[in-house]
């Protein structure tokens, strides 16, 4: 050997305490490590050392080799655990043995001063090798060493080393593990014998997630948390409502049963879920007396879509409920093995973790790792060693762990919970476990997998292996284990007999409570009734002057400052242009008591710099927000997100799911972008009333219009959210005015009720001397939802133009130019819910005209006419033509001129 390397002195306090007593007295260490000194200060720290073995003793050398397999158990020894119940594990190299460290059976029992490192103080080499062996190569294996805080890595190894990360139960504690697991293994047989055949994607085989989420609960409460939102896909999800959610397990007999949950309103539309997609809440009481809510999340099939909203919900509280506080709320995220490496919504998320507009003061984060993905082997399933490896992008800490021993599961789960609490951030659990069956109860695994599954076929559940343990080491009897098990049984045919007699499911968690509480259910009827949404002149004077001062002890950048001496001249002119009226509808409800949160990519300047909601200045990097600074502008938040659409848009859903009373909005960057989050509009957004009859808020601003950008800047896909519209779902608008805008934003929180809104906003109408309102325009109208061509005689009319958005100020251009009094031309500004009265009020006053056109920019099987035509078939309302461009595949060309020539012939050919 010409040449020995030992990594950083964060992992060695004992030669850091060697360096200390050298350097107040070399003769007090051996000679070799005076030597080594002599030619290294150990203070400043280094990456590596090079010892010249000749002037090392050879003690010495073997001090440092110990030091090296201390730090090599601490670094690899997860590759080496005992954590798969069901498989061998893959041989990594190098491995553990001692020859990898320079060692030798010989040295196992010299006693090495390196012991210290571990807490043992001098030891031989047998017990060093014993305790790091317990650690880290059991039943739970970490990964922890690439987190960059030392104090975090020294409170693990600290945590791990102490205990050996054996868990150290009482009697009673034990028992409550298995309760636990008896009730997770005795309900999935039940129902495996009762239902034959019916889906249930059953936990079996991963049960220990029971007295897991059991004892998060409880050590979550003693270290001071309030309450847990959990997400979970369908696996085990039966299980997990029943046995930790505290779901009526005579309510999922009943669902299997195929009651139904009593429809009290058919207005309503409600079309229901499938039993394992439904979510819960519910108030337990722990073992010490305390009281914590748990949430669980309705989700579609889309796996890990739900980890998003989860956040966002988790966030909301954050702010509304507990001040800020993060160390009252956690998160709870359940993932499947292939759906955590395969779903990109997940790194998205993780990403989002530390981010000050999403962080949510970290999630626990639990894989239930059964190995298999549907058919897939896991080797096909990801390219990373672990299923968990995106835990290193934010360094977070992961426990894999063997789900046969439950009490190893429970004692990692705590220490996941203390981490989580302590440092505020996220942490994995990888729960390696099997699938009993196949992917559901009737698919046969042995087509794809029949070695893992004939192992599988002889392996006892964990209840049955655990119930063993105890009863060897005398904690329970045989009959004791048999007694929980028959008690369980007959309780649940007891529920299921119940459930036979009933006829409808009721309702157990109604939507109209909590936070919630004071808002409905929207009928039609409702939907159409206008409400105020005014604001007295002087107010809106007052408020306007207030967010366009700024403070003159600030150097702002010089077309900053000019554009907020505009914004003010707009007072006095009495033309407000969109990004006031945008501004001032926040303004308004901030000072109404309203929360405002705004989302999306560029969202403080704004994509097109017309909002600039936030500045920076001139001479530093800090920041001004004007609403921040009126009345209730603590309330006002902004926040520029990572480049992502999928898991912002979830989170943002999420968000205004918890909070109704905060006007949450998330804007596209362009509004074509949003379909990088398709799976949120689709399963959430336009049908989570009707699947769970869960409401939702959520504004939607997708900027749109054919401006010769090229196809992927043009389209914010009004078909495709036109083609969702059904049964008054949500709300689509594409408004012409900064008042209507106004409005339309205030309408949001003015309603008792709560619809999802999508706004198709402008882009070159953002600047267009046009498109400005007047005092009177907020001050004395509410939302339009139909606008009539004021500038034309009734009598006169023989054809009226509808059209919606930019094409309008196009058209009027022409139908002024040419002095065109004998054409209307009248905006729809609300898509959907469609306005029917007023339409037929507009036909009513132009019963002169013969021609009805629908006039849209975009292509002929896209924008509103598909959906309008659709709508109005076989009405009075049926157009009697439409101009549009041609029908394409692309929304829009990628060349100007042809742009141009496209727009002048759908103009042209409208005055024709």
């Amino acid at each position: 050997m010409d040449k020995l390397t030992y990594l950083s002195n964060a992992d060695s306090s004992y030669i850091d305490s060697l360096y200390q007593a050298y350097k107040e007295d070399p003769s007090s260490v051996d000679f070799g490590w005076q030597k080594f000194f002599e030619g290294f200060d150990f203070g400043k720290g280094a990456e590596t050392v090079n010892i010249d073995p000749d002037n090392v003793s050879e003690h010495a050398l073997k001090e440092i080799n110990v030091l090296n397999m201390i730090h090599g158990y601490r670094d690899r020894g997860h590759l080496f655990t005992d954590t798969n119940p069901v498989r061998e594990r893959r041989k990594y190299y190098p491995g553990k043995e001692l020859e990898t460290f320079g060692l030798s059976e010989a040295d196992m029992d010299t006693v090495f001063n390196a012991g210290i490192e571990v807490g043992l103080g001098p030891a031989k080499l047998r017990d060093i090798r014993q305790l790091i062996e317990d650690t880290y190569c059991r039943s739970v294996g970490a990964e922890f060493k690439y987190i960059r805080n030392p104090e975090k890595i020294k409170w693990l190894q600290g945590k791990m080393e102490a205990s050996r990360n054996k868990p150290s139960f009482s009697a009673d504690q034990k028992k409550r593990i298995l309760q636990k697991l008896n009730r997770a293994v005795v309900f999935e047989s039940f129902l495996g014998t009762k239902f034959l055949g019916q889906k249930r994607f059953s936990l079996e085989g991963a049960e220990s997630l029971i007295p897991a989420l059991d004892s998060v609960i409880e050590m979550g409460a003693d270290l001071g948390l309030q309450e847990f939102m959990i997400g979970i896909a369908h696996r085990g999800r039966l299980n997990v409502l029943a046995n930790i959610m505290g779901k009526p397990y005579k309510t999922i007999l009943s669902e299997f049963e195929g009651k139904m949950v009593k429809d009290n309103d058919p207005e309503l539309h409600f079309g229901g879920d499938v039993k394992y997609h439904l979510g819960y809440s519910s108030d337990v009481t722990t073992n010490s007396g305390k009281h914590i809510h748990l949430s669980l999340a309705p989700n579609p099939s889309h796996l890990e879509t739900v980890d998003p909203i989860v956040e966002g919900m988790v966030r909301s509280k954050i702010d509304m409920k507990y001040d800020g506080d993060a160390s009252k709320i956690a998160p709870i995220l359940i993932h499947g093995d292939a759906a955590i490496a395969g779903q990109g919504v997940v790194y998205e998320v993780t990403q989002m973790s530390k981010l000050d507009g999403y962080k949510t003061g970290g999630t626990i984060h639990i894989v239930v790792n059964n190995q298999i993905g549907f058919t897939t082997n896991y080797k096909d399933a990801r390219s990373g060693t672990y299923c968990t490896d995106v835990a290193k992008i934010t360094s977070s800490p992961v426990f894999h762990v063997n789900g046969d021993d439950p009490e190893a599961v429970v004692h990692a789960i705590n220490l996941a919970v203390e981490y989580r609490q302590k440092y505020k951030t996220d942490v994995f659990i990888d729960l390696l476990c099997y699938r009993k069956y196949g992917h559901n109860e009737a698919d046969e695994p042995k087509f794809t997998q029949p070695l893992l599954y004939k192992a599988i076929d002889k392996h006892p559940n964990p209840k049955e292996i655990y119930a063993k343990k105890l009863i060897d080491e005398k904690t329970i009897d045989a009959d004791y284990s048999k007694e929980v098990e028959k008690d369980f049984k007959d309780y649940l045919q007891t529920q299921l007999e119940a459930s036979k007699a009933t006829e409808n499911i009721e309702d157990e968690v109604p939507m109209f409570g909590g936070a919630w509480k004071g808002l409905k259910a929207a009928k039609a009827a409702d939907i159409q009734t206008p409400v105020d949404t005014k604001v007295s002149a002087d107010l809106f004077k007052e408020l306007a002057q207030e967010i366009t001062a700024l403070p003159k002890d600030k150097k702002f950048f010089r077309k900053i400052s000019k554009l907020f001496e505009d914004r003010a001249a707009m007072i006095d002119k009495d033309a407000y242009d969109w990004a006031m009226g945008e501004l001032m509808a926040y303004a308004t409800l901030l000072n109404e008591g309203k929360r405002v949160r705004i989302s999306g990519q560029d969202v403080q300047r704004g994509t097109f710099s017309h909002r600039h909601a936030v500045l920076t200045l001139e001479d530093s990097e800090e920041k001004y927000t004007p609403l921040a600074n009126i009345k209730g502008g603590e309330r006002f938040n902004i926040y520029n997100s990572l480049l992502s659409e999928y898991g912002v848009l979830g989170f943002d859903y999420g968000y205004a799911s918890a909070n109704p009373q905060a006007l949450t909005i998330w804007e596209a960057q362009f509004g074509d972008f949003y379909n990088g989050a398709q799976i949120i509009v689709d399963q959430y957004i336009s049908s989570a009333e009707t699947k769970w009859k869960r409401s939702n808020g959520l504004v939607m601003l997708l900027p749109h219009g054919m401006e010769g950008q090229g196809p992927e800047h043009s389209s914010g896909r009004i078909e495709r959210f036109l083609e969702l519209c059904a049964n008054d779902n949500i709300i689509v608008a594409n408004c012409t005015t900064p008042a209507n805008y106004f409005h339309l934003l205030r309408r949001q929180l003015t309603w008792d009720f709560r619809k999802p809104l999508v706004v198709f906003t402008p882009k070159s109408l953002l600047r267009h001397p046009k498109v400005v309102s007047s005092l009177e325009d907020f001050t004395t109208v509410n939302f339009q939802e139909v606008i009539d061509d004021t500038a034309v005689k009734a009598a006169a009319v023989k054809r009226v133009l509808f059209c919606s958005g930019k094409i309008y100020y196009d058209l009027l251009e022409k139908q002024q130019a040419d002095k065109r009094n004998d054409v209307a031309i009248v905006r729809i500004e609300q898509l959907y819910p469609t306005p029917v009265e007023q339409l037929e009020a507009i036909h009513k006053k132009y019963n002169k005209a013969t021609e009805f056109i629908w006039v849209q920019e975009e292509n002929e099987n896209m924008g509103p006419w598909p959906h309008f035509c659709r709508k109005f078939r076989r009405t009075a309302l049926e157009f009697t033509d439409v101009i549009a461009r041609a029908e394409n595949g692309s929304p829009a060309t990628g060349y100007m001129k042809k742009h141009v020539a496209q727009q002048e012939e759908i103009v042209n050919k409208a005055f024709q």
